[in-house]
């Protein structure tokens, strides 16, 4: 799939894939260490008749990282202005991962981009914390870091990572999602090796990291932050989709997000499921997003 590009107001060059034609328009955010390429099952199987979107967040694939983000919320308000952009004055928005959290902040902060939300093996609304290490690489549970940059020295979490996108160590970054992400299926040789040239484009991990762990919309403080309340300002209808084997993000967060969005919910998961139903139950997925959008 080629990728076009457009650049925001805010001088960021934002590149994405774009397909289908028709009046309803889906917006996909991808995850962590992805891309819009990672998006290609779903892209795959969705009709024709309606149209699809996926960006390159900024840092991420081959979108440019001029300014630094500090938050998602940042990453949304590119989401904004990537809609504005396209002359698009709605969405139905989908966020896998760390784009669940990148689609939260968009349907709190920009509600009328926002006719309905996906969210997909999301992060939780209360972030998603990295704590400092002790002498046996053992979680200092309540010790935060100071800064980005300090995250960013993080060995377990951060530094193996940061390294393999550095070095561009294909095999290293494929070992790692091997053991995190396809825990149940495995993707493709063709698909594998397009999805982890893809990771090690990121340009922002560090950055990503740190939003990640700062990420708070409830009113509950997660050691990082008190928290915004924004999570209350989300009134659009919610689809919460998890798997039951996924070790990346926890069925705790994700019934977080959906006690907090209780009234505009609803929640399924897949049996026999790692962190990325896109390759493990593409089919199931595809079809229940298209039956909760009703297009």
């Amino acid at each position: 799939m080629e990728k076009k590009k457009i650049t925001l107001k805010n001088g960021e060059v934002i590149h994405y894939i774009e397909q289908g034609e028709g009046e309803n328009v889906i917006l996909l955010i991808h995850g962590n260490f992805s891309s819009s390429l990672h998006y290609t099952p779903l892209l795959n199987r969705l009709p024709k008749n309606v149209r699809v979107i996926a960006p390159d967040l900024r840092g991420y694939g081959d979108s440019s990282y001029y300014i630094r983000i500090t938050s998602l919320a940042d990453l949304a308000k590119d989401m904004h202005l990537f809609l504005e952009a396209k002359g698009i004055k709605e969405a139905f928005v989908v966020g896998w991962s760390l784009g669940g959290g990148v689609a939260m902040e968009m349907a709190a902060n920009h509600p009328k981009d926002v006719l309905k939300l996906v969210l997909i093996n999301s992060t939780t609304h209360r972030g998603y914390p990295i704590f400092k290490k002790d002498e046996k690489g053992q979680p200092l549970v309540g010790q935060v870091y100071e800064s980005a940059d300090a995250l960013g020295k993080d060995p377990i979490q951060v530094v193996p990572l940061l390294e393999a996108q550095r070095t561009q160590n294909f095999a290293i970054m494929s070992y790692i999602f091997d053991a995190t992400i396809y825990t149940v299926n495995k993707p493709s040789v063709e698909d594998n090796k397009l999805w982890i040239d893809e990771s090690l484009k990121q340009k922002c991990l560090i950055d990503a990291d740190w939003a990640l762990a700062n990420l708070n919309m409830s009113d509950v403080h997660n050691f990082y932050n008190a928290g915004t309340q924004n999570i209350n300002r989300i009134k659009c209808p919610v689809l919460h989709t998890w798997g039951d084997h996924d070790i990346v993000v926890p069925k705790y967060m994700v019934m977080e997000n959906v006690k907090a969005l209780e009234s505009n919910s609803e929640l399924i998961v897949y049996e026999n499921c790692g962190h990325s139903p896109l390759v493990d139950v593409p089919d199931r997925l595809t079809q229940d997003i298209l039956d909760f959008l009703e297009i």
